[in-house]
């Protein structure tokens, strides 16, 4: 019996120790391996995300092609209002001085001024006052400069006489830039002034040039002040900037030196002597005479720049 025991003791013996070899030679080669959650935290360590605020950054009008530059044509102003604006079509209809329509197209080659400054297709809007130089690119009529005039409030216009009528006291206008008459009644308080003194509303003839200041009430249009800017056959002398010219329209516009109001002069190439300075931004006095319906000017001289 105690061989027996014996005989089970050593077989016991003798199978641990094989275990434990064996477990031993298996433990040996996983000292060369990573375990799992090493290699999961050397993964997320190695792999960096990108970060958003990266500095690359793609234009998108980088992507349009460049456009052609201008045929080498010589420009024509054109003034009036904007009736219609298109800013998908990129085009704008302008109601010209005088009468007529037409219409012109614009892209980033387009020069926007207001004032003295640049200005963009945003600060363009329905009504405003315009002068543009065009060109014809190919068969369309082409912007190659937008100058925004400086324009009145809504209670303010300045425009020629079509008629008054005591009776009623109401004043017809033909706005210089407006296609529609304007109507505007006097009161008792409404003052009339010629220069610096008051005139009668007997002054208030057809084709008499002038300025208004108005305001709303009881649905109508109410003068404050109307100033008698020019009668017919008067004559009138500007000085100042030329900010526009077109010498085969024969139409010169000028920024006054003393008002720092802007102008717009007619004239008859044939018959006004012509001074080879005369471009945009020359210093200029230009005798005029008001005929009822515009400034034309007798003479234009180019005063000397020192």
């Amino acid at each position: 019996m105690s061989q027996f025991l014996s005989c089970v003791l050593l077989g016991i013996v003798l199978a641990g120790g094989s275990f434990a070899a064996f477990a031993q030679g298996q433990a040996v080669p996983s000292q060369n391996i990573v375990s799992s959650s090493t290699a999961a935290s050397l993964s997320n360590d190695a792999i960096q995300p990108i970060a958003d605020d990266s500095p690359t950054t793609l234009d998108p009008a980088s992507l349009l092609p460049d456009l052609p530059s201008l045929p080498p044509a010589k420009a024509s102003l054109i003034g009036g209002t904007i009736q219609k604006l298109d800013r998908v079509r990129d085009e704008i209809t302008v109601q010209i001085f005088g009468g007529g329509k037409m219409k012109i197209f614009f892209d980033t080659r387009t020069h926007i001024y207001e004032g003295r400054g640049q200005a963009s297709t945003s600060d363009l809007h329905l009504g405003d006052r315009v002068y543009v130089d065009t060109i014809l690119d190919g068969s369309a009529i082409f912007a190659k400069t937008i100058r925004l005039k400086n324009t009145a409030s809504a209670g303010e216009s300045q425009g020629i006489v079509t008629s008054y009528r005591p009776d009623k006291q109401e004043l017809v206008l033909r706005d210089v830039l407006s296609p529609r008459p304007l109507k505007i009644r006097l009161t008792p308080q409404t003052r009339i002034m010629q220069g610096d003194h008051a005139a009668p509303a007997g002054e208030l003839v057809s084709g008499t040039l002038v300025a208004v200041k108005f305001g709303a009430q009881d649905g109508h249009d109410v003068a404050r002040e109307v100033s008698v800017l020019a009668v017919p056959g008067a004559s009138f002398t500007f000085a100042g900037r030329v900010t526009g010219l077109d010498l085969r329209l024969g139409l010169l516009v000028l920024t006054s030196s003393t008002d720092h109001r802007t102008y717009e002069l007619s004239f008859d190439p044939s018959v006004v002597a012509i001074d080879d300075h005369l471009r945009e931004a020359a210093d200029v006095t230009v005798l005029t005479r008001f005929d009822g319906d515009r400034y034309v000017a007798r003479s234009v001289t180019v005063n000397s720049q020192q």
